[in-house]
């Protein structure tokens, strides 16, 4: 019997492999002592006694038992339990000197709060009560808020960026005209992308491109499935220019279903409205289709487009319905004679994905020492009135613990590990400038949570001006200072891990990036109502301006654009979420990340799945 064994060696500290020629008789005793030529090498080599080989089997044996370890994918079937926290309670007391700052963050809050429901009582009524009327009663169609209902576990889905679309210079698009968010499907959470016909007769604009695109990316990068409901006009022509020809504007959409699907991210499309246009490639690019009957269409150019062409007059239904797709096309894959019967054959499509859900946990994880309801006084109205981060993250925390990491170096950048809902993440909070030594603590920190693949959370609250350079010291500080940022930017940039960000105040120029802000790709990245995003702060042009025309000019600029409003409007965020129910927040993406785990088969495929 002849064997070709791969061996380890070292050389000048190098390791490398070897192939090992040995034939090993069934009976050593008589082993025969001529040399073969190998079935595998093709190279001629010598008997060696199996009782010699046996050390290199072992180291064979040993290095495949850990290869199937280490690609092995959690089993709901083993039980398994977190380790013990034994964090120390953080002191998260008021003192008697924070009165008056608490009182006028209270006082400033609550404005934003208002705003804040003012904003969603409006996003909440669509494209109004004509266009409301008109989908229901003339089109015989659910709104879209109601499908959701009917595709959902229940109401407790968790939506995306749900003021963007408001306030922009072509007008308002209400939730840019379509819903994003994640939600349940028989216990697996999804994204869901469904457009909303009531705004603007389902129009794509730049905005509502900008938000498929996002959700997509949601979607890939923590590896959620995802479902279209699709019921859209197309794109708005006079704008075309900004939804057309760039990379990251239309047909970047379908570049991305055929990515995921690669990605083995299943997908699933459900056409209870007009698939016009570009939007025709959305249900056909799925891996499955539901259509429902009557109102459900797909092509490319409807009927006015047919009749302008050649003259012939066509109903919608015999250019591209549900018969024509189910029976002849082929297109889609289930014909639904109704809405509701087409959500139900989404959720039976979700039961028949790959995945092994862990079963509910019994452990119920510590609430905070301190109420939630403090964070309103804490949320800083500027950066002057920012009190100790640690009594935001003392309302954050289970049981307000928290291990914090260089305690005493770096003291403007708060680190350490701490639980929320149950999740072990690391912490990374702003409390006061980025300066040298925060900026090399907070590299560190973050490469350790990258090495111990423990999820991020960055609480941004950043100076609201660069530092300026008086002198040759402060010019050599400002220097060292702008090095160690780098790093700390590397090591974010290049950490693997799960990243989430809160601006819980201020985001400005440099130091935001090192605070994984929007352009450092965090899996999700949320304002507090009264958080202020720009270069600069309002207020702190005088150095970089010439005349008081043009301070006054450019802080009034930087006041209007400033506003999380502002921002979330132009979806430069995943949403505004009040202060108080940031932890819920958290809780529910770490939950939401940690889901692909549970996927049987997640390896890369090389082509993406094809249809008929």
């Amino acid at each position: 019997m002849y064997y070709c064994m791969l061996r380890s060696f070292n050389n000048n500290g190098k390791n490398f492999i070897r192939l090992v020629k040995a034939s090993v008789c069934q009976k050593p005793r008589s082993c025969d002592t001529s040399s073969k030529l190998c079935a595998v090498c093709h190279r001629t080599h010598w008997p060696v006694s199996s009782n010699l080989l046996r050390p290199l089997m072992h180291v064979l044996q040993r290095h495949r038992t850990h290869q199937t370890t280490s690609h092995r994918y959690v089993s709901s079937t083993v039980r398994r339990k977190p380790m013990p926290s034994a964090f120390p309670v953080i002191d998260g007391g008021f003192q008697p000197v924070h009165k008056h700052v608490y009182e006028a963050n209270l006082r400033n809050s609550l404005i934003c709060q208002q705003k804040y429901l003012e904003h969603k009582q409006k996003v909440l009524k669509g494209g109004g009560e004509n266009a409301i009327a008109r989908h229901t009663q003339r089109n015989r169609k659910v709104l879209v808020r109601d499908r959701l209902r009917m595709l959902l576990d229940d109401e407790n889905y968790f939506e995306l960026s749900p003021f963007a679309g408001v306030g922009l210079p072509y007008g308002d698009i209400p939730s840019a005209g379509c819903l994003t968010g994640i939600g349940q499907i028989n216990g697996l959470w999804c994204v869901f992308i469904a457009n909303d016909a009531t705004v603007k007769g389902g129009t794509a604009y730049p905005i509502t491109v900008k938000k498929q695109l996002r959700a997509q990316d949601v979607a890939m990068q923590n590896r959620l499935p995802c479902v279209y409901v699709v019921d859209s006009g197309g794109a708005f022509l006079p704008l075309q220019s900004e939804i057309f020809p760039d990379k990251n504007q239309g047909g970047r959409t379908f570049y991305n279903e055929a990515v995921m699907s690669a990605m083995k991210i299943p997908q699933v499309a459900v056409v209870c409205g007009s698939c016009t246009a570009g939007g025709a490639y959305v249900p056909t690019m799925a891996e499955e289709a539901v259509i429902v009957h009557r109102i459900g269409t797909i092509f490319l150019g409807g009927p006015p487009l047919v009749k302008a062409a050649t003259g012939e007059e066509v109903s919608p239904e015999d250019l591209g319905g549900a018969r024509l797709h189910s029976e002849v096309s082929g297109c889609v894959d289930h014909f639904a004679t109704e809405e509701s019967e087409a959500y139900e054959y989404t959720r039976n499509i979700i039961s028949t994905l790959n995945y092994e859900l862990p079963e509910e946990s019994s452990i119920q994880s510590e609430e905070p020492l301190h109420s939630s309801e403090d964070l309103l006084g804490l949320a800083p109205r500027s950066y002057n009135y920012s009190m100790d981060v640690r009594l935001i993250v003392s309302r954050l925390t289970d049981g307000s613990r928290f291990q914090e990491f260089k305690a005493r170096y770096g003291t403007t950048l708060v680190t350490g590990f701490a639980r929320i809902e149950g999740h072990q993440v690391g912490i990374v909070a702003n409390n006061g400038e980025l300066t040298y030594e925060a900026s090399l603590k907070g590299s560190h920190f973050v490469q350790l949570c990258d090495q111990r693949d423990i999820p991020l959370i960055f609480l941004q609250n950043t100076s609201p001006a660069p530092s300026h350079t008086f002198s040759q010291a402060k010019a050599e500080s400002n220097t060292n200072r702008l090095k160690a940022q780098g790093s700390m930017m590397s090591a974010v940039a290049c950490a693997s891990v799960p990243k989430i960000t809160v601006v819980i105040g201020g985001c400005h120029g440099s130091d935001s990036y090192a605070m994984c802000g929007r352009a450092f790709d965090p899996n999700f990245l949320f304002l507090w109502p009264n958080a202020k995003v720009s270069i600069l702060a309002p207020g702190h042009s005088d150095a970089l301006m010439q005349t008081e025309e043009e301070i006054t000019q450019i802080n009034e600029m930087l006041e209007d654009e400033s506003s999380a409003f502002f921002s979330t409007g132009r979806l430069w965020d995943d949403g505004v979420i009040l202060p108080q129910d940031t932890r819920q927040v958290l809780g529910k993406c770490l939950k939401i990340i940690k889901q692909q785990m549970y996927q049987l088969s997640r390896e890369k495929m090389r082509t993406p799945f094809l249809r008929l």
